[in-house]
């Protein structure tokens, strides 16, 4: 995986400008924070971050991907500003899921999402080198 750094740009913080990969592609749907079996333990919006990015994990581990094979994220959040005071447990949490990893993001503040308790939701892309 090669990250995508323009001269002259700043360096994003937490997140990358692009990623150019090759491999076995890997998509993982909309993650939410609820556990295994579909409920929430939280209503803790770093709390959920945390829950949606394990899912995320386990879902990759299914094609024997890991956090580092992640090339894109889309998150969406219902409320703006809940995410920005929450933005340092936010990637306390990320970090202790993803690493220091840091792909090409996009955060997307939306009117509501389909499960009316989620906070949050992260769509995810992996590429999975060959071997």
């Amino acid at each position: 995986m090669e990250i995508l750094q323009p001269p002259g740009w700043p360096r994003p913080k937490g997140y990358s400008n692009g990623v150019a990969a090759s491999g076995r592609m890997v998509f993982v749907s909309g993650m939410v924070g609820w556990n295994a079996e579909g409920v929430f333990e939280s209503d803790d919006f770093a709390a959920q971050t945390r829950q949606a990015l394990q899912n995320i994990v386990q879902v990759l581990a299914e094609a024997g991907a890991a956090p580092a094979h992640i090339v894109r994220m889309t998150w969406y959040v219902v409320d703006r500003e809940e995410y920005l005071l929450a933005r340092h447990a936010v990637g306390a949490a990320y970090r202790a899921v993803i690493g220091s990893h840091y792909p090409a993001m996009s955060a997307v503040a939306v009117a509501g999402l389909m499960e009316a308790r989620a906070r949050v939701e992260i769509e995810a892309t992996a590429v999975v080198p060959g071997t």
